[in-house]
């Protein structure tokens, strides 16, 4: 065991597997105590299949540390609040966050439901809102706090996600803000886009979605390889447990992307070209003439027409 984090205390949702089983495990392992969460989905629905969520507490105790399991979805944000308080009450604060929770309901846009929409973005969007909301004034009176979020790559769209791909881009969003609305606190607001295979990424559906694409040419050989050899969730946790360390202080608002042996830093989006009318209102026409070789100039549309 190390004590890198020694006495704080961290809440880690979505924790029973995947990559938050690794950044629970990682964390206590470095001394932080750990509440783990889960919906404990099971087949019969939320609160069904404990034996995750368990198997993770007891394997943080066997190795030495200390944590305790809570099971609940952060779609809701009663139950977020009373999350947050199961550290505060057991463990004397809460110092960490992390917003590992997530699911699927993929879909074409067209073809969506309203209940499959609401479902991802209760547990992405709304659940890493409510932890934030409820963890920030313990972290505020304590002047210390390290929130990560999990967006994904997801973020920058794809197709059958409109769900996930707008709960990520919100998450994105939601921690540049966070980190400027606390940061004046020594609370530190970051974010995470992980690479790793875990159920949600790589299960028999989009292992059949993926097959199907490079058979038909819509995948290269060396990305459909790349997807199957993609590292584990236990290459995520290190960095993870960095960015809530003290010497990571001075590390807010900014989105990484972590994958295998991989670190890198996303740039936030910027203005890159401008077309400027000093005078009156631009008119349709001089922006039919204007727009295609300024601000528009060598843009491609990544989705184009097909004849039928």
């Amino acid at each position: 065991m190390g004590n890198i984090l020694k006495g704080r205390n961290a809440v880690v949702t979505g924790s029973s597997m995947g990559i938050g089983k690794a950044i629970a495990l990682a964390l206590a392992a470095e001394g932080a105590k750990v509440v783990v969460n889960s919906s404990g989905a099971g087949p019969q629905g939320p609160g069904t299949n404990l034996k995750p969520l368990n198997d993770v507490v007891d394997e943080i105790k066997a190795k030495g540390g200390v944590a305790i399991g809570n099971a609940g979805s952060v779609g809701y944000f009663a139950y977020t609040e009373k999350l947050v308080k199961t550290c505060v009450d057991n463990f004397g604060s809460i110092d960490i966050v992390v917003n590992c929770a997530g699911n699927l309901r993929d879909r074409m846009m067209i073809n969506m439901s309203e209940e499959e929409w609401d479902a991802v973005v209760d547990v992405h969007l709304k659940g890493t809102f409510s932890m934030i909301r409820h963890a920030a004034p313990y972290m505020r009176e304590k002047r210390f706090g390290r929130i990560i979020n999990f967006t994904s790559n997801g973020w920058l769209g794809n197709v059958g996600q409109v769900n996930y791909s707008a709960s990520k881009g919100g998450i994105v969003s939601m921690t540049y803000t966070s980190a400027l609305e606390l940061g004046s606190r020594g609370i530190t607001a970051n974010c995470i886009a992980p690479g790793a295979k875990t159920r949600m990424t790589v299960n028999p559906k989009v292992e059949a979605g993926i097959k199907k694409k490079y058979e038909a040419g819509l995948l290269s050989k060396s990305d459909y390889e790349k997807f199957f050899s993609m590292p584990g969730p236990e290459y995520v946790a290190p960095f993870v447990v960095y960015l809530c360390t003290d010497q990571a202080g001075g590390i807010n608002g900014q989105v990484f992307g972590a994958a295998g042996g991989s670190i890198y830093l996303f740039s936030k989006p910027q203005q890159i070209k401008t077309l400027f009318k000093s005078q009156g209102i631009w008119t349709i026409e001089e922006l039919i003439e204007l727009v295609p070789g300024t601000v528009a100039k060598e843009l491609v549309n990544p989705a184009p027409p097909k004849d039928d």
